[in-house]
């Protein structure tokens, strides 16, 4: 008997949209690639019962549709690595600076900050996150890209260099590779009305680990499929047509796409529109590398540091994920150099790199783990890459559907994260049962 509907994907989105169909009355079959479920987030114990995390780790206060998820699923939130004794450490060419400011910022490289803040609240303030394609400056604002605008509103050198090191510290583009209007809808989108705030977007975690979400959700499903790739989905008004590269033929009232963008543009797709195909593929992510070292103590904390760090080595940022443990991220900039190497230089040059930081305990973990999803097949990138003209390109017809074809996944929400995961499988599987239940009245009532 075929399914009502076919998920493709099992990692957050996809086994959250799945979870909300079958409660919704749907019979849903799910197909994952991967041997495993959970996408992006993933996670090992330790001997001694640490959960280290090898994926998506933290959320933040407007990550509504996570933490109500969370709270169904009988889950526990904790402060994230926010909470953390010490000081934030900065990495530069020839300085390692430990607190608030870098010693190579002045008093006028300070004050010219506070301007550039006061010059970005004036941008957020004409973008309603609720309607983005109503900002009166938007075409302006996307082409523009966030180191341009820096440089327009008189940002010091300095500070030019700060937001860059914030952003190889979140692997999501160099401001000179992003769009001014995605990094400010981004923003409002998370209610601030500044830069990029960690206490309002990475302040919170799952105290039972992340990846128990997605093994939580996978665990209640009825007919969850996993090393199961698609390779065509063909869809028309009668449904969907799925065929995987075992040549396996599934039929379905609907079809759901819950992969990341860059493995969605590997899949044979006809029956949908050019129009939302061509938004679909116009998408892209950062290329980034997920780097965990996991230790006995948190040793950093005796030279009044916090774990948290923003470099211009190849690790661009490190935090603490819980009791001494510290993950870290390569950034797109930096990807080719770190996954080039072999496996061994890959894990010491890194381990180096946090001896800079933290000092020389760094070169002796319990153990190490490397993720890159750059490279992946299934991943082929982080978190979306809005590069300037990117909104625009991609247009409103992001994360929209065309039924019976659906789509979610972080990329398919403005700013990513596995809150744009969750956000937009569960708000696809509402749509999903309200397009199906319309289908079924309508033909019942036809054959009448």
């Amino acid at each position: 008997m075929s399914p009502d509907v076919v998920v493709v994907g099992a990692g957050l989105a996809g086994l959250s949209c799945a979870r909300d169909l079958e409660a919704g009355g749907a019979t849903v079959t799910v197909l994952e690639a991967r041997p495993r479920a959970g996408g992006r987030v993933e996670q090992v114990e330790l001997p001694d019962g640490r959960r280290v995390q090898l994926g998506g780790e933290v959320v933040g206060n407007a990550h509504t549709s996570y933490l109500g998820l969370v709270d169904e699923l009988g889950l526990t939130l904790t402060a994230s690595y926010v909470a953390e004794p010490g000081e934030i450490t900065r990495q530069v060419p020839g300085s390692v600076d430990v607190g608030a400011w870098p010693s190579w910022c002045t008093d006028a490289d300070r004050a010219s900050y506070d301007a550039v803040e006061a010059a970005l609240a004036r941008v957020l303030a004409t973008i309603d996150p609720a309607d983005p394609w109503a900002c009166p400056d938007l075409a302006r604002l996307d082409r523009l890209s966030l180191g341009d605008w820096l440089r327009e509103v008189g940002a010091t050198p300095n500070v030019l260099r700060l937001f860059e090191l914030v952003h190889l510290s979140l692997a999501d583009g160099s401001i000179e590779r992003q769009s001014l209007f995605a990094y400010a809808r981004k923003t409002v989108v998370g209610g601030t009305t500044g830069s990029y705030d960690v206490e309002q977007w990475e302040n919170l975690r799952v105290a039972e680990g992340s990846a128990t979400v997605a093994l939580t959700m996978a665990a209640g499903l009825r007919d969850l499929r996993l090393s199961t790739p698609v390779r065509r989905i063909s869809v028309s008004t009668r449904g969907a047509t799925l065929t995987t590269y075992d040549d396996e033929v599934l039929r379905a009232d609907a079809v759901v796409l819950a992969v990341p963008a860059g493995p969605a543009r590997d899949l044979e797709i006809d029956g949908v529109s050019d129009a939302r195909l061509t938004s679909l593929r116009r998408q892209r992510h950062a290329l980034a590398a997920k780097f965990v070292a996991a230790y006995d103590e948190p040793f950093w904390r005796e030279r009044g540091q916090n774990g948290l760090s923003e470099s211009e080595g190849v690790l661009g940022s490190t935090w603490p994920q819980q009791h001494g443990v510290l993950s870290a991220l390569v950034p797109p900039e930096r990807y080719a150099a770190f996954a080039a190497s072999d496996p061994d230089t890959r894990t010491r040059e890194a381990l180096a790199q946090v001896a800079e930081l933290f000092g020389p305990e760094a070169t002796t973990p319990q153990q190490t783990w490397t993720r890159l999803w750059g490279t992946d097949p299934w991943t082929q990138g982080y978190v979306t890459n809005w590069r300037p003209g990117d909104v625009v390109a991609v247009g409103p017809l992001h994360g929209t559907h065309e039924p019976p074809f659906y789509v979610c996944g972080s990329d398919q929400w403005v700013a990513g994260y596995m809150e744009g995961a969750v956000r937009t499988g569960r708000s696809t599987a509402t749509a999903v049962l309200a397009g199906t239940r319309s289908t079924k009245e309508e033909q019942t009532w036809t054959s009448a």
